[in-house]
C-alpha cells in the first residue's frame, strides 16, 4: 500500500518542480477567494507549467462562481478538482473532471456529520477529510481529532495539521489513501521549504514501509 501525497497552497514554480523531484502525486493550485494562498490565474499558469510529465495538477474552489470554475478549467486545464465550500454536487459534476469534495471535521458530532456530508456526494471521486470548520477554509494547520475519521468507502485524503512530526502516526493509525498538506510543509502562507517536504515524504515513505512488514 503506498499512501498518496498531496502538496496544495503552491505560489511558485520552482516548489513545485521540486515536489516533481521528490516524488509527489499531486500539486494543489488555490482559487478560492479567502485562501491566503489564492492565485490569479496568469500566475497560475506559471506555476503550472513547472509541473512535470505525471503529476497532476489539482484547481482548488471554495464557493467561486461558475464563472469563475470556467474559466480556470478552460485556461489552466488541471486534472483534478476540489471543493471546499457549499458546493452541490450537481455544480461540482457539471465540468467533465473527476472532483473531490472537502469535509470540514471540526464540528460537533463530527462522525455523523462527515458520513452525511459524503452520502450527499456520490458522484465525488474522493473526499478530503479536513481539520476546518463548516465555512471555514483549510490551510490554517488545525488537526482534529482522528478517532471521529469515518468509513469512507471511497478514496479519502487526510488533511489538517499535518507536518513531518505526526504524518507517519497518522498513516500508521488510520491509513488512509492520502494525505495532503499545506502549511505543514511552509515557511510563510505559499512559501514551501524544500527540506520540510523532502523530509514529509520521507516520513510517508517510512511509514509505507512500516505498514508492508
Amino acid at each position: 500500500m503506498r499512501t498518496r501525497i498531496k502538496f496544495c497552497g503552491f505560489t511558485r514554480p520552482g516548489d513545485v518542480r521540486l515536489a516533481g523531484e521528490l516524488g509527489v502525486d499531486a500539486v494543489g493550485l488555490i482559487f478560492a477567494p479567502r485562501s491566503q494562498r489564492r492565485l490569479e490565474l496568469s500566475t497560475a499558469l506559471a506555476v503550472r507549467a513547472a509541473a512535470p510529465p505525471m503529476l497532476s495538477v489539482v484547481a482548488l474552489f471554495m464557493d467561486n462562481t461558475a464563472a469563475e470554475v470556467e474559466r480556470v478549467v478552460a485556461t489552466l486545464q488541471p486534472h483534478l478538482l476540489q471543493f471546499h465550500g457549499q458546493e452541490s454536487e450537481s455544480f461540482c459534476s457539471r465540468w467533465g473532471l473527476p472532483w473531490l469534495k472537502a469535509v470540514a471535521m471540526e464540528t460537533p458530532n463530527a462522525e455523523q456529520a462527515a458520513l452525511e456530508w459524503i452520502k450527499a456526494y456520490p458522484r465525488a471521486a474522493g473526499f478530503v477529510l479536513d481539520g476546518h470548520a463548516p465555512g471555514g477554509s483549510g490551510g490554517a494547520g488545525r488537526r482534529f481529532d482522528w478517532s471521529k475519521v469515518p468509513p469512507v468507502h471511497k478514496p479519502w485524503l487526510l488533511a489538517g495539521g499535518l507536518h513531518p512530526g505526526n504524518v507517519g502516526a497518522a498513516i500508521a493509525k488510520l491509513q488512509p489513501w492520502g494525505v495532503d498538506v499545506s502549511s505543514g510543509i511552509e515557511r510563510a502562507p505559499g512559501i514551501k521549504d524544500g527540506a520540510i517536504m523532502e523530509q514529509f515524504v520521507i516520513e510517508v515513505r517510512r511509514a509505507d514501509g512500516a505498514r508492508g512488514n
